[in-house]
């Protein structure tokens, strides 16, 4: 594909986040109901803004308060309970050698996402973020990743997205970027055409590559 420039969702694709994430949402389930929530409704907000998620959770709740309480837990446990999947730093680093710009686009914090490159020892290859705070509309509506083309100074067909969620290859697709799905998503699955979709119902969600191992983003250079 002889793509230069490569972006990066955070959360379940370069870093797994998943068993942070997860409990952040129970603890604040069980702040408000006394149990935790349900773990596959959990997963299904993977990709999108918090407070989103937190309003369609808790509506009529006061969301500061409870995004409070989730974020409280990943201050105490994100260190510990996070951790880059095998083999996506070195990844990362043969990217950043052979040239390639590199791009993060993700709904989490910055400080936080900052806080994770700096452990996996990659902050120096990140050329541009684009972090939660940084767009007016999220992902899936594709302003978040056209930012990031920007600040690289780079052209769609440049550039290749690499997610884990639904709402990071919409995001591309819409953005005229590749979107590549990893093999490693808990939070996405290829649409599969069972012959009741409209025509074009889920063609958004349709990743253009499948990547199977870290290694093999790579070949898309």
């Amino acid at each position: 594909m002889n793509k230069t420039t490569f972006l990066f969702d955070f959360d379940g694709t370069l870093a797994d986040t998943n068993k942070t994430v997860i409990n952040s949402w129970h603890q604040t389930f069980k702040y408000v109901n006394g149990v935790p929530g349900d773990e596959e409704w959990i997963i299904s907000t993977f990709g999108e803004p918090l407070w989103i998620s937190m309003e369609k959770a808790f509506p009529g709740m006061n969301i500061d308060e409870l995004i409070g309480v989730y974020r409280s837990y990943q201050e105490k446990h994100f260190k510990e309970e996070t951790k880059p999947f095998p083999g996506m730093v070195d990844v990362i680093k043969k990217l950043k050698t052979a040239g390639k710009k590199i791009g993060i686009i993700t709904s989490r914090l910055r400080n936080t996402t900052e806080d994770g490159l700096e452990s996996f020892g990659i902050m120096d290859c990140v050329d541009a973020m684009v972090c939660a705070g940084d767009t007016s509309a999220h992902k899936p509506n594709p302003e978040p990743v056209v930012l990031g083309l920007k600040k690289l100074g780079s052209n769609p067909s440049e550039a290749v997205m690499i997610g884990d969620s639904n709402f990071d290859i919409i995001c591309a697709n819409r953005a005229g970027v590749t979107s590549a799905l990893v093999d490693w998503a808990i939070a996405a699955k290829v649409p599969i055409d069972d012959g009741n979709s409209a025509p074009g119902q889920n063609e958004e969600e349709l990743p253009d590559v499948l990547i199977k191992t870290p290694f093999e983003i790579l070949n898309l250079g």
